[in-house]
C-alpha cells in the first residue's frame, strides 16, 4: 500500500471529529425536536467534549501498548454506533448518552490518528505526514458547516449524524490496510489512567460551568480545586510507576512547556472567530447565513494552506521557529479585527480570517512535530493525543474567556452598539494578549530556537 493512500484512510477516520461542527448548524432543529430550552441544548456539546477530552491521553497510551490500528478500529466502530444512536434517539436523555458514547469513539479513534499517520512514512518524512493529517482535519472543518446546512435542509437534523456512519464504516473496511505493529509488553497503569481522565473531565467541566450564569461561582472554583488535587495525585502516582500515562517531568522543561502553553493560548484566542465572527458577519455586515458560512470557511482554507507550508518551513528553518511564526500570524490576524466595523470591506475581513487560519496551520503541524520529537518513539499515541488535547483545552477555555470579554466590552451598552463594542474588546484582548504572551515567551530562548 502506498503511504499516501494510507494517509487518506487515516484522514478519513480523523475527519469524523471536525465534521461534528455540522451539529452546530443543526442545534435549532434539535432544540425544536426535543422541545429544549437554550441552556439545555448546550449539554449536547458538553457531553461530547467532556468525554473525548478527558479520555484522549489514556486512549493514546492504549494505542501505544496494544497497537494504534486496533484502538483506531475500535473507535470507528463505537463512533458509528454512537452516531446512529444519536440520530435514532427517541428522547433527550438517551440522546445525551449516545453523545457520550460518540465521545468515547472519538477519543479512541482520534487519539491514534497522528501516530498512524507518522507510521506510514519514514522518520525523515514525519513532518510531511503530519502536514497531510493537518490538511485532512482543516478540510473537514471547512466542509462541516456547509455540509450541515445542506443535510438539515434536505433530511432534517438526524442526517448530520447518519452521514458519518458510512464514513466510519468505510474507513473501518479500509483500515485493515494500515500497518499493525506488535503489542508493547509494557504494563498499563490503570490507576494513573483513571486519575488523568478524572482530572481532565473535572477541569473541562469547571471551564464549561464558568460560562454559565446559573451555576454558582463556588461550584466552578470547587471543581477546579478538585482538578488540581487530582493532578497532584497523578504526579505522585507517575513517580511511583515505571511507565506512567505521560511523564510529568516533561513539563518541568520550559522549552517543552512553553510551546504547549502557547498552543492552548493560540486556540483560545482563535476560537473568537467561530464564537463571535458569525454574529458580526450577519448582524453588522448584513450577510446571509450562507455567505457568512462561506466567509468563515476561509479561516479553515487558510489552515489547509498552512499545513503543507509548515512542513516546507520546518525543513528549512526548524520546528520551533515555524511554530513561533504560526502563533505570531494568529495574533496578527486577530488583532486588526478589533478595529473593524460596519464600513469595513468584506475583503479585509476575509483576508484577516485567512491570515489567522494560515497561522493555525503553521502552528498545528510544527507544534505536533515538536511534541512527537520530544517524546519517545514508543509513545507516539500519547504525543499525538497531547497535541490534540491542548487544542481542546484552548477551545473550551476560549468559550468561557471570550464570552466574558465580550460581555465586559459591551457593559452599559445595548443592541448592535453593545455587540460591536464587546466584539472589538474581545478581539483586542485575544489578539493583543496572544502577541504579548508570545513576546514574553522569548524569555525562554530555547523554546523557539532551532535545534
Amino acid at each position: 500500500m502506498r503511504p499516501a493512500f494510507g494517509l487518506v484512510i487515516v484522514g478519513l477516520g480523523a475527519s469524523l471529529a471536525p465534521l461534528d461542527i455540522a451539529v452546530n448548524v443543526a442545534l435549532p432543529a434539535i432544540s425544536a425536536h426535543f422541545r429544549l430550552a437554550l441552556g439545555d441544548v448546550q449539554w449536547l456539546v458538553v457531553c461530547y467534549v467532556l468525554v473525548y477530552g478527558s479520555l484522549m491521553l489514556v486512549c493514546g497510551k492504549l494505542g501505544d501498548l496494544f497497537g494504534h490500528r486496533l484502538i483506531f478500529r475500535i473507535g470507528l466502530v463505537i463512533s458509528a454506533l454512537g452516531c446512529a444512536a444519536c440520530a435514532a434517539a427517541p428522547d433527550w436523555p438517551l440522546f445525551l448518552w449516545a453523545r457520550a458514547g460518540q465521545g468515547i469513539g472519538t477519543a479512541l479513534a482520534l487519539s491514534c490518528t497522528p501516530a498512524l499517520a507518522t507510521s506510514l512514512f519514514p522518520e525523515s518524512r514525519r513532518t510531511r505526514a503530519l502536514a497531510g493529517f493537518g490538511m485532512a482535519m482543516s478540510l473537514a472543518s471547512a466542509v462541516g458547516p456547509l455540509l450541515g446546512g445542506v443535510l438539515v435542509a434536505l433530511w432534517g437534523w438526524p442526517a448530520v449524524y447518519w452521514v458519518r456512519v458510512p464514513i466510519a464504516l468505510a474507513t473501518l473496511a479500509l483500515s485493515g490496510l494500515l500497518p499493525s505493529p506488535k503489542p508493547d509488553p509494557r504494563p498499563f497503569d490503570a490507576l494513573g489512567g483513571v486519575l488523568v481522565a478524572a482530572c481532565m473531565s473535572t477541569l473541562l467541566l469547571s471551564l464549561v460551568f464558568s460560562q454559565r450564569r446559573e451555576v454558582p461561582g463556588a461550584w466552578t472554583l470547587a471543581l477546579f480545586a478538585v482538578a488540581m488535587v487530582l493532578l497532584a495525585a497523578y504526579v505522585l502516582r507517575a513517580r511511583s510507576v515505571a511507565d506512567p500515562i505521560i511523564r510529568p517531568g516533561l513539563f518541568a522543561d520550559l522549552s517543552f512547556a512553553v510551546p504547549n502553553v502557547m498552543n492552548v493560548a493560540a486556540n483560545l484566542a482563535g476560537f473568537a472567530i467561530l464564537l463571535l465572527t458569525p454574529y458580526y458577519l450577519v448582524n453588522v455586515l448584513g450577510l446571509s447565513a450562507v455567505v457568512a458560512g462561506l466567509v468563515l470557511a476561509l479561516a479553515f482554507a487558510g489552515s489547509l494552506a498552512g499545513a503543507p507550508l509548515s512542513a516546507w518551513m520546518v525543513a528549512r528553518i526548524g520546528q520551533r521557529p515555524t511554530a513561533f511564526c504560526g502563533v505570531a500570524l494568529v495574533g496578527l490576524g486577530l488583532l486588526p479585527l478589533a478595529v473593524t466595523g460596519p464600513g469595513t470591506p468584506l475583503a479585509v475581513v476575509a483576508g484577516l480570517l485567512v491570515l489567522e487560519g494560515l497561522g493555525q496551520g503553521l502552528l498545528t503541524v510544527a507544534y505536533t512535530d515538536i511534541v512527537t520529537a520530544t517524546l519517545s518513539a514508543r509513545d507516539r499515541g500519547v504525543a499525538g493525543s497531547l497535541a490534540l488535547l491542548t487544542r481542546t483545552l484552548g477551545i473550551v477555555s476560549g468559550a468561557s474567556v471570550l464570552t466574558a470579554l465580550q460581555a465586559a466590552g459591551a457593559a452599559g451598552l445595548t443592541g448592535l452598539e453593545g455587540f460591536l463594542a464587546g466584539y472589538r474588546y474581545a478581539f483586542l484582548v485575544a489578539g493583543g494578549g496572544l502577541l504579548a504572551a508570545l513576546v514574553l515567551s522569548l524569555a525562554v530562548p530555547r523554546a523557539w530556537a532551532r535545534r
